[in-house]
């Protein structure tokens, strides 16, 4: 199997490996506890069988999010939402300790989802912070830049989170928060990968300074179960 190869479908790959113990599985299909994270998985996104089994699992009516490059939703679901980003990994980045970089928790949390509140990073609920270590730097004690780790699968690690007030961009506090955060991957002889929403060109940008390349291109879906179908 190629080492790389959980990539392919890795939030199926996470809920029901590593982060196992966030996820309720049914079948060919799990779910992140919501209050983790918003993702639900499939173990085959082009099965209409696991389509029914996360229906199943979720209940009617609810809005499901589900990440990968090739997602298919069968006959009897709509797409109502998301977005086109991309999946990048490592290609040679260098992790590298920040002095100033502090290790966030749960005490952290009202700081954490008042800078997320203001800088939309993308998906973070109230536990996320329990899906691996976030850093943060703080000015004036307040925290103005955070990265941290969320999905894992076994050798990957992903970068998520990448995130610094308006007011102190510009200043290269988002690289070396990620590679803070990737130094902590490698110290455990794992490697980072990310995903970037397309029409990011800035970040996409720093990511590929940093040492980062496109594997993939993916479709960040919401999507429906239509009543009746």
């Amino acid at each position: 199997m190629r080492t790389d190869a959980a990539l392919d479908n890795v939030t199926w790959a996470a809920l029901t490996g590593p982060l196992a113990h966030f996820a309720e599985v049914k079948g060919r299909a799990a779910r992140c506890d919501p209050d983790v994270c918003p993702f639900t998985g499939l173990a085959d996104p082009a099965d209409p069988a696991a389509w029914r089994d996360l229906a199943e699992l979720v209940g009617p009516g609810t809005d499901l999010f589900v990440a990968g490059p090739r997602v298919v939703p069968p006959p009897g679901w709509d797409r109502v939402g998301g977005l086109s980003g991309l999946q990048m990994v490592d290609a040679g980045v260098t992790g590298d300790d920040d002095p100033e970089a502090v290790v966030l928790g749960a005490a952290d949390l009202p700081e954490i989802l008042d800078l997320v509140e203001r800088t939309q990073p993308g998906p973070f609920r109230r536990r996320t912070v329990e899906m691996g270590t976030y850093l943060g730097i703080r000015r004036g004690g307040r925290l103005i830049a955070m990265a941290g780790e969320r999905l894992r699968v076994p050798g990957w690690t992903e970068v998520s989170a990448v995130c610094t007030d308006q007011d102190h961009r510009g200043q290269g506090l988002a690289a070396r928060l990620v590679r803070a955060v990737v130094a902590g991957i490698e110290a455990r002889g794992e490697r980072p990968f990310l995903h970037v929403l397309t029409d990011n060109a800035g970040a996409i940008r720093l990511y590929a300074r940093l040492g980062f390349a496109v594997r993939t291109p993916v479709t960040f879906g919401v999507y429906r179960e239509r009543r009746g179908a």
